[in-house]
């Protein structure tokens, strides 16, 4: 018998949720566990979907930024399903042994723009009350405008609403998102919930 995805059962079945489960199924091969958890209201998953996909529609901020970001945010957290999600997003868009050590909290092999992002997820996640305009103006300097510095703070709070949530709820790293994850990527992760 397999185990459960979360410490939550899955969710009674309705179109909504049906619908989700394929979305899965279609990108992923299979339904994640993360799904299973957030299905319990298939609305709210969709919203928050849409929400974020809204915030990055109109950014500057390129698609390995926002791998840096996500992935610096997991690993401050300590968020293992994330940090292989986005361990192997970015080394998809990098390479694994730079994915690997912004997983590690380095930033080598980062531009300017990219260790600004990931030193600045990694002070929101441990203390956005500690933030000073010294810290917003290093974000500047690296070339990031103000809509950018609001954007890329606003994503990291996104992902720590939904890495909580499934935290909490026990939903743990899908084995499939482990093998497929690289080497450098998976060894990297040695924190949160096992797979």
């Amino acid at each position: 018998m397999n185990r459960p995805a979360a410490f939550l059962a899955d969710p009674p079945q309705s179109p909504a949720v049906t619908a989700a489960y394929e979305g899965d199924l279609t990108s992923d091969g299979y339904v994640n566990n993360l799904t299973r958890v957030w299905c319990w209201r298939p609305d709210v998953l969709a919203s928050f979907q849409a929400l974020r996909a809204g915030l990055l529609a109109d950014s500057g901020l390129s698609p390995r930024e926002v791998a840096v970001m996500v992935a610096a945010t997991a690993a401050a957290r300590s968020d293992a399903y994330c940090a292989l999600a986005w361990g192997s997003r970015l080394a998809e868009l990098s390479d694994e042994a730079t994915a690997a050590r912004v997983l590690q909290g380095v930033n080598s092999d980062l531009s300017e723009r990219e260790a600004a992002l990931a030193g600045w997820s990694r002070q929101v996640v441990q203390d956005p009350n500690a933030t000073t305009e010294a810290n917003v103006e290093r974000l500047r300097d690296a070339g990031l405008n103000d809509q950018e510095i609001f954007e890329a703070t606003t994503w990291v709070a996104f992902r720590l609403a939904f890495s909580t949530v499934n935290d909490a709820l026990g939903a743990r790293p899908d084995p499939q998102l482990a093998e497929k994850a690289p080497r450098l990527v998976r060894e990297a992760v040695t924190y949160g919930r096992q797979v």
